[in-house]
């Protein structure tokens, strides 16, 4: 049985704090941007090796992409303070994962590379393969970034989001002035 281990999570600050260097956000738009150019260079292929024939663009297209990306299975539960995310990454460890945190959205992102080689005597086996998992998505209430928490267990990632707290309504009764 694989051991409990914890993710590092990366926070972003709400819309309306001030001005910082936004280089999460920036690496996991450039992540995607990587994405969307490997599976277009890929669907470009298929394209090319089917005879360059029209009419099969989003087909062509959503094979390049299930080749290129892990699908990743998420259920999302609500209490009142908090949200949990559970996520399937199999094969994935907890150093090639980034978790992205903003106040309404959360990312998880990983890239995972395995090589494998055999000898025997004058033949050589090698074989490499890559798997990546990108999803992304609105959460249901605004979180408390920073206390956040990841940790992956036996393939499956589990994310404690505690809710930001709200500001309460208050009634507040006019006085007359002196």
């Amino acid at each position: 049985m694989a051991a409990q281990a914890q993710v590092a999570v990366v926070t972003q600050p709400a819309k309306t704090s001030p001005p910082v260097k936004q280089t999460e956000t920036a690496n996991v738009f450039d992540r995607l941007q990587q994405s969307y150019d490997s599976i277009a260079r890929r669907a470009f292929e298929i394209f090319e090796y089917n005879g360059r024939w029209f009419g099969h663009e989003l087909d062509d297209w959503l094979r390049a992409e299930s080749e290129a990306l892990q699908p990743v299975h998420l259920d999302v539960t609500e209490t009142d303070e908090a949200l949990t995310v559970r996520a399937e990454v199999p094969g994935f460890a907890t150093n090639e994962l980034d978790i992205t945190v903003e106040p309404r959205r959360l990312t998880i992102a990983g890239n995972h590379e395995s090589k494998e080689e055999t000898t025997k005597g004058k033949t050589i086996y090698s074989e490499r393969s890559t798997k990546e998992i990108l999803r992304s998505f609105e959460l249901p209430a605004e979180v408390d970034g920073p206390k956040a928490t990841a940790t992956l267990k036996d393939g499956i990632l589990n994310i404690e989001l505690p809710k930001a707290a709200h500001a309460k309504t208050v009634r507040v009764e006019a006085k007359a002035a002196k």
